[in-house]
């Protein structure tokens, strides 16, 4: 049988090696006094593409190669043995050799050598650290719609990453905090982080972000958008008289409004702790009374449901004499809270002049009652000071007793007094 011919135009497999060898020889030989060798680790994110340089500083022309993790040579100087492509020659001299590496995958992680052939020879290495974003990022929510004052559970996985990822929660601009845990498969961490929150009305349509923190990627988020249902909102409005006192034979029209989800579906108008007089017409949301009078006086209550729940808004009613100019403080609109929940998102009202009659009325009470106050302290001090007057009288001399204070016994005192014996003809007294 003929023997094949050997091809011809280069070295056959068995000689490879063999040069390897002779070229490694000969660098052994030359001397490394005063060259370093100098690298970097290099961090790559899954399916990127990784830089290995490997220099010399004060280099004097040795031979420089570059080694996989199992040390087989992927360079020798700008020559490539190993049979993979994924690894290209970026730059050689004589003080650096640079490789490529594209398409990592977390199987090239690991440490790679940098050789330099001086006498000694000199290695160092590089370590290539993959990171790996993650694949998946999925919120949970326990319940698709909720009910105002309920507590729902959201979990957010991110699946399948290297590192393990660290999970933030936000509803809307504000941050919250969950409770994650985390699984390890191989080499790949899989995060679950669990949000426990209590929705209110107010909590309808925001959306509740879930956010990754991690090395491999940049705003990667997942959002969903929360669904409350809430108990209806009550207003009553006044259409007329739109400023003013209700006065007797004016009209009064009222208007009730209500919000809610789902939209209130019942809606009804009642007078409280009494009957709704005959007159008064109710058509829908609006409440009209054409000739208004004292008997009219009371709560008129706007009551509106929907599958949530009911809630409430009252008008206090006074009619006035129609010569009344004045209006009290307590008028006009107010809502009673059917709980303390609804206390926070309940529509109080104002009056029917504005919070700023209130106010007036309320100042015009308090002078009043000052006015009273001081006019009532000052009767109070004239009395005082009538009976006191009254009882202590001043004492008072008669001419009878004028120079008496001189005399030295009674005697004298007699015949010294003013008008004494000169004068006893002047104070007889007849009798007839």
């Amino acid at each position: 049988m003929a023997g094949r011919a050997q091809p011809s135009g280069g070295p056959g497999p068995g000689l490879l090696p063999l040069l390897l060898l002779l070229l490694s020889a000969a660098a052994v030989i030359r001397t490394g006094e005063g060259q370093n060798l100098v690298t970097e680790d290099v961090t790559v994110v899954e399916g990127d593409v990784a830089t290995i340089s490997c220099r010399v500083k004060n280099s004097d022309d040795s031979v420089i190669q570059l080694l996989n993790p199992n040390r087989q040579t992927i360079y020798f100087r700008d020559f490539r043995p190993l049979k993979d492509s994924r690894f290209q020659l970026v730059n050689f001299s004589n003080s650096e050799l640079r490789v490529s590496l594209t398409n990592v995958s977390v199987s090239d992680e690991g440490r790679y050598f940098c050789q330099l052939y001086t006498d000694p020879p000199q290695e160092i290495y590089t370590t290539i650290t993959v990171l790996v974003p993650p694949r998946n990022l999925v919120i949970d929510i326990q319940k698709e719609v909720a009910v105002e004052g309920e507590e729902i559970e959201l979990n957010c996985t991110a699946m399948a990453s290297r590192p393990a990822t660290t999970i933030r929660w936000f509803k809307g601009n504000k941050e919250l905090t969950g409770k994650s845990e985390v699984e390890q498969w191989l080499d790949m961490y899989t995060v679950t982080s669990q949000l426990v929150l209590k929705v209110g009305r107010e909590d309808d349509g925001v959306p509740v972000i879930c956010l990754v923190d991690h090395p491999a990627v940049k705003d990667l988020q997942t959002q969903r958008y929360l669904e409350v249902m809430y108990k209806p909102q009550v207003r009553v409005s006044q259409n007329y008289p739109v400023q003013g006192l209700t006065r007797e034979g004016e009209p009064l029209e009222l208007t009730c409004a209500a919000f809610g989800k789902p939209q209130p579906t019942d809606m009804r108008w009642l007078r409280v702790d009494d009957e709704m007089p005959q007159h008064v017409v109710v058509s829908g949301s609006n409440l009209l009374i054409s000739n208004l009078n004292k008997t009219d006086n009371g709560t008129y209550r706007c009551e509106a449901s929907n599958a949530v729940g009911k809630s409430h808004a009252d008008y206090m009613l006074f009619v006035y004499d129609t010569t009344a100019t004045t209006e009290p403080a307590v008028h006009g609109f107010t809502h009673l809270p059917n709980s303390a929940e609804e206390l926070d998102y309940g529509d109080l009202s104002d009056s029917r002049a504005g919070e700023e009659g209130v106010i007036r009325s309320v100042d015009h009470a308090v002078v009043g009652g000052v006015v009273a106050v001081v006019v009532f302290a000052m009767l109070c001090l004239l009395i005082i000071l009538g009976r006191y007057f009254a009882r202590h009288k001043g004492t008072y001399f008669t001419h009878e007793a004028k120079g008496a204070d001189d005399a030295a016994d009674a005697d004298t005192a007699i015949i010294n007094a003013e008008g004494g014996q000169n004068n006893s003809e002047e104070k007889k007294e007849y009798f007839i």
